[in-house]
């Protein structure tokens, strides 16, 4: 194989760590989201993390979903509506085991890929992270006003990457 040839089915940094963050979200047992993570410095991959109960404890597949509601203000065509929001409080979220399992020094200056758009709640704590780009695939139409205003505010690069396609097997249906 000639190198034109090898340059032209080789993929691209930000393809190359999406596919594997997607790789990671399929050790997630969360019968909602799989989501996975990865820490690049460079081109160097420093850490990986997906969601799911602390370790030692039952997961979703096992225990059942732990769900809480909220309400939120939200305001549509200028008028305030109340949302409800669902989230499982039994999980970890991918970003938050990122961060738990990963160096500050790593994360200064580091690039974020995640399979989906980060909550309110992992955004604040990325953005406090040392991170200074997340790359992510899936949106996550809950929270991505808040959360596209706070990296803004920060001065993280923000960005989905569209076109992508996951691997085969990697990719789960999300569930709202």
């Amino acid at each position: 194989m000639n190198t034109k040839t090898q340059d032209a089915v080789r993929k691209d940094w930000d393809t190359y760590f999406m596919d594997i963050a997607y790789m990671v979200s399929t050790r997630s047992r969360c019968p909602r989201r799989h989501v996975g993570a990865v820490l690049v410095q460079g081109k160097k991959l420093l850490g990986t993390a997906y969601n799911g109960a602390p370790m030692g404890v039952q997961d979703c597949l096992e225990a059942g979903c732990m769900i809480s509601e909220e309400l939120e203000v939200k305001l549509v065509d200028g008028k305030e509506e109340l949302v409800k929001k669902q989230r499982c409080i039994r999980t970890i979220h991918a970003e938050q085991n990122l961060l738990l399992f990963t160096d500050r020094a790593d994360r200064e200056g580091s690039t974020v890929y995640v399979t989906d758009q980060p909550c309110w709640t992992c955004a604040n704590m990325l953005a406090n992270s040392g991170i200074v780009e997340i790359v992510y695939h899936r949106a996550y139409p809950k929270d991505s006003d808040k959360v596209v205003r706070l990296m803004e505010q920060k001065g993280i690069v923000f960005r989905r990457l569209d076109p992508y396609e996951p691997p085969a097997g990697a990719h789960m249906e999300v569930t709202t």
